[in-house]
């Protein structure tokens, strides 16, 4: 259908400003409300909420299928200034809306508040601060010890300052946080896509305007959006011959979330392919990364507690690969009457690991001549062997990706996966049950409804016309 419809970009804009602005009212009542807000699932609000937000998301996702259309289009194809420019009216609804698809920023406020009151974030959960930010942490996580590093634990901290405990404050101030992720994201797009000559438009339209950057990046708040943004600028810090400034900026994203940890190889093949001899590339990232570390971390105050807290427990129900293959082994052994059915998750988890080192090693031997491909599918495969996955992970590798593609194909393959993550999580970031599941289902399928007959009526004088 999507093929057929006319297109240009004033009719994108507002399709997705119609898209984000259902969510954002959907969300109202049936997002990750605080603890006081919430709704029972059944409640009739919250039944409107969800089907208004997924009528919303597929169309988003609809909008950004036809403005891909338009970025391949030989004539009608916008700059990337109006691609900035789309990605500012889509995100203009979910400034104030409440967190979308996760709790976690609920978790990053508490955390900072525990930093900022000097207690060891990294030895034990939300609960020990107790209270009301505390309480807004989902359950499952209020005695579990913080896995993200100093420099995120940082700015958490004086945003906890800033705001004194104000839920409402600091929920708006780590959305402006996450919205610096992706503007950051947005600007260094196009450098990296020309050094690796890919189209700068087709990397923005993949990497920055991907429904999943908008619904977990900005409306959910993730701190993947400042990790990401400060991984890809220092990658274009050192193809503009700054390698230190460049492995300074990669160490700070990992100092974020562990995975960009990754973008130090890259800075390597980089230095390396400018002349550097290796050794020296190697050493001048591995001290810049070390100084690094040590100078964020004394700054943050938070001590080296994150590299054990790098091991904190996923949920009992992740759904990444290595988490279902070894439930199910060990449900397998248990019915077998097995001792080592407590060693089946353990077992697949440490098997996924030794499978993504050999793999990410294939990568670089094969692509060590493009870095920002090789690390982009690096960190693909690590959020698809790891032992946690959710939707937003695929924008680890995705946002690189995005940028050096060497084909349309790759894009269209990271398109279709897009669509699908898309529409894999609630609103309130809380598991489905099939009542919750048919509204989805419902949102969505009217979404589709309105799309058909929008595009029967725009024809129809073509037709008349024609006849």
């Amino acid at each position: 259908m999507l093929a057929k419809v006319p297109v240009d970009l004033r009719r994108c804009q507002i399709l997705g400003l119609v898209g984000t602005a259902f969510l954002a009212a959907g969300g109202e009542t049936s997002g990750a409300l605080p603890a006081r807000e919430l709704l029972t699932p059944a409640a009739p609000q919250a039944a409107l909420g969800l089907v208004g937000a997924y009528f919303g998301v597929v169309l988003l996702i609809a909008a950004w299928l036809l403005l891909g259309r338009l970025v391949r289009s030989p004539t009608k194809r916008p700059s990337t200034r109006e691609l900035m420019a789309v990605l500012v009216i889509w995100s203009l609804p979910l400034l104030l809306a409440p967190p979308l698809f996760s709790r976690d920023v609920y978790s990053y406020l508490a955390q900072g508040a525990m930093a900022d009151a000097h207690m060891d974030v990294y030895s034990h959960g939300p609960a020990l601060l107790g209270g009301p930010l505390a309480d807004e942490v989902a359950p499952m996580w209020r005695n579990t010890a913080a896995p993200y590093g100093p420099v995120f634990l940082g700015v958490a901290s004086a945003l906890a300052k800033a705001s004194h405990g104000e839920l409402p404050a600091g929920l708006l101030g780590m959305r402006l946080v996450a919205l610096l992720g992706v503007a950051l994201m947005a600007a260094v797009l196009p450098r990296l896509a020309r050094h690796s000559g890919a189209d700068p438009a087709a990397a923005l339209w993949l990497g920055a305007l991907n429904p999943l950057v908008l619904l977990h990046l900005v409306a959910g708040a993730h701190n993947d959006a400042v990790m990401l943004g400060l991984l890809g600028l220092g990658l274009v810090a050192a193809l503009g011959r700054w390698p230190i400034l460049g492995a300074v900026l990669v160490t700070l994203a990992a100092l974020v979330k562990a995975p960009a940890a990754l973008g130090l190889a890259a800075i390597v093949v980089l230095r390396i392919r400018a002349g550097d001899h290796p050794a020296r590339a190697v050493l001048t990232a591995a001290v810049s990364a070390a100084a690094t570390t040590v100078a964020a971390t004394a700054v943050a105050g938070t001590g080296y507690g994150w590299i054990g807290a790098l091991n904190t427990p996923v949920s009992s129900g992740n759904w990444a690969p290595t988490s279902l293959l070894g439930r199910a082994t060990g449900a397998l052994l248990e019915r077998l009457g097995s001792d080592l059915a407590p060693l089946a998750v353990p077992a697949w988890h440490a098997l996924g690991v030794a499978i993504a080192v050999v793999v990410i090693g294939h990568i670089w031997l094969r692509l060590r001549p493009r870095p920002v491909y090789a690390l982009g599918l690096s960190l693909a495969t690590v959020a698809a062997l790891g032992p946690a996955i959710r939707p937003w992970y695929a924008l680890w590798g995705l946002f690189l990706i995005a940028a050096a593609a060497p084909s349309a194909s790759v894009r269209h393959r990271v398109a279709a996966v897009t669509g699908v993550l898309a529409l894999a999580t609630l609103p309130s970031g809380g598991p489905a049950d099939a009542g919750q599941l048919v509204l989805a289902l419902s949102g969505g399928v009217l979404a589709l409804v309105v799309l058909v007959q929008a595009h029967q009526t725009v024809q129809a004088p073509v037709t008349g016309r024609t006849a």
